[in-house]
């Protein structure tokens, strides 16, 4: 039983691989048909939409999957399979409310300043992002139960969905803005599909498995069975007040790193229009698609590692940040090479030619720190598992405000360049800053 679960397990994360591996991709070609079908500012708006969608979808959504995916894991851990839902869901309605109301008073702003005076790409906007909440919620459950390959097609068919309006606009089916960004308020209800088919599978086979090496259940000092005060811990873990204060902590965290995604593209938006934003979207595209890829890895990882850290397995703990660490080391590595080869071709060939340059020497500077992202994140799942999630939040925040400060700034003449560098710092000093909380002693 042990071997057929490892090994359906095993089956799920590689499923959940190619998921995210193919949504990066999809994403990218979404917008990359995009660059190509629209004009300049055009396309300037629609990158601006889906950046600021996707800051906010982060932002307010990300903490309750990382609250349930957390939480669940850690209770399957230690024997127990009830994981009520009432709070992440009462918390995830509060935030999505306080989007809508916000959204709503400032419609004018946001049409006209941001959008160009486009009433389309605001309803995008705000029907996406409530759309969303449901989407969220089901990725915390399912990775918090290892259900990988549902949360793999989940991710699949929202992104398939969306590059598929692209596809009928250069086809010639649609044109125009808005056919291009209707896709992106679309696929969240499309990738609610794969919810049935979970909830369906788990109510055939009864009580989800138990994640490696805890098929045992923990045990008292006597062997008799589940220590009292760790299932009464387990057991208050969803309280409003716990899941309210993780919920927190990792909103300032996702607020923090969507800052590092997106501040310079509505900075230099601000500063010199649309065109120019576009491009620098473009450039920290470098960023996204490989961002896109490890959540398969952040997914598989907290759960993974939660379990861990409940039986208390230091040694297998710090075996996973290790091997992740190096293998992202690697990967930064060869695509900094890559691009300082052929950077600014494939960048062109891509993306279109928008009027301005693509530098080799940026371009691997941003995938450098682009490593150092993925080093973070990685270190902020152990941060996460182990309960330190307003430490690690201080963090995050330390870094983004160098990054805004930076590029606020004019100490680098050309405004590209110091996206490029200001996102490098960053990103090494959050990993540096990761790192010694990880290092830091068991409180």
């Amino acid at each position: 039983m042990a071997e057929r679960t490892s090994s359906g397990r095993s089956r799920g994360r590689l499923l959940l691989t190619a998921g995210i591996a193919s949504t990066g991709i999809l994403s990218f070609l979404y917008l990359a048909l995009a660059s190509h079908e629209l004009s300049a500012t055009d396309y300037g708006h629609v990158s601006l939409l889906w950046s600021i969608a996707f800051v906010i979808l982060s932002v307010i959504y990300r903490p309750i999957e990382q609250l349930l995916s957390r939480t669940i894991a850690d209770r399957r851990a230690r024997g127990l399979h009830d994981h009520s839902l009432r709070t992440p869901a009462l918390i995830q309605a509060a935030f999505a409310l306080v989007f809508l109301v916000v959204a709503l008073a400032l419609r004018t702003r946001i049409q006209d300043d941001l959008f160009g005076g486009s009433a389309a790409l605001y309803w995008i906007l705000v029907i996406s992002v409530l759309a969303y909440a449901g989407s969220y919620f089901a990725r915390g459950w399912l990775a918090g139960h290892e259900r990988f390959a549902g949360y793999g097609g989940l991710v699949l068919l929202e992104s398939t969905s969306r590059f598929l309006f692209a596809v009928a606009a250069v086809l010639g089916i649609t044109s125009g803005q808005t056919a291009i960004a209707i896709g992106i308020a679309v696929a969240p209800f499309v990738s609610l599909a794969v919810v049935p088919f979970a909830l369906a599978r788990l109510a055939r086979g009864g009580h989800d498995p138990l994640p490696d090496a805890s098929s045992v259940a923990v045990l008292d000092a006597a062997g008799e069975g589940p220590a009292h005060a760790e299932i009464e811990e387990a057991s208050a873990d969803l309280t409003l007040k716990r899941g309210s204060h993780f919920a927190i902590a990792v909103f300032a965290i996702m607020l923090a790193e969507q800052t590092l995604m997106n501040a310079a593209v509505l900075i230099v938006e601000h500063d010199s229009g649309p065109a120019l934003a576009g491009f620098v979207f473009n450039v920290l595209l470098i960023v996204r698609a490989p961002l896109q890829l490890f959540q398969a890895v952040q997914t598989s990882i907290l759960p993974h590692l939660t379990g861990l850290e409940a039986r208390e397995n230091a040694a297998e703990f710090s075996r996973a940040i290790r091997v992740t660490v190096l293998a992202i080391a690697a990967f930064a590595g060869a695509c900094a090479v890559g691009l300082l080869a052929i950077g600014p071709w494939v960048m062109e060939t891509l993306l279109g030619d928008k009027g301005f340059t693509y530098e080799r020497g940026g371009l691997a500077l941003v995938a450098l720190g682009m490593g150092f992202h993925l080093v973070a994140g990685t270190l902020n799942q152990a941060a996460l598992a182990r309960g330190r999630a307003p430490l690690a939040a201080v963090a995050w925040l330390v870094s983004a405000v160098l990054f805004v400060a930076w590029v606020a700034s004019g100490f680098v003449a050309d405004e590209v360049l110091r996206v490029e560098t200001g996102y490098f710092g960053a990103a090494f000093i959050l990993s540096c800053l990761l790192f010694a909380l990880y290092r830091r002693p068991a409180d």
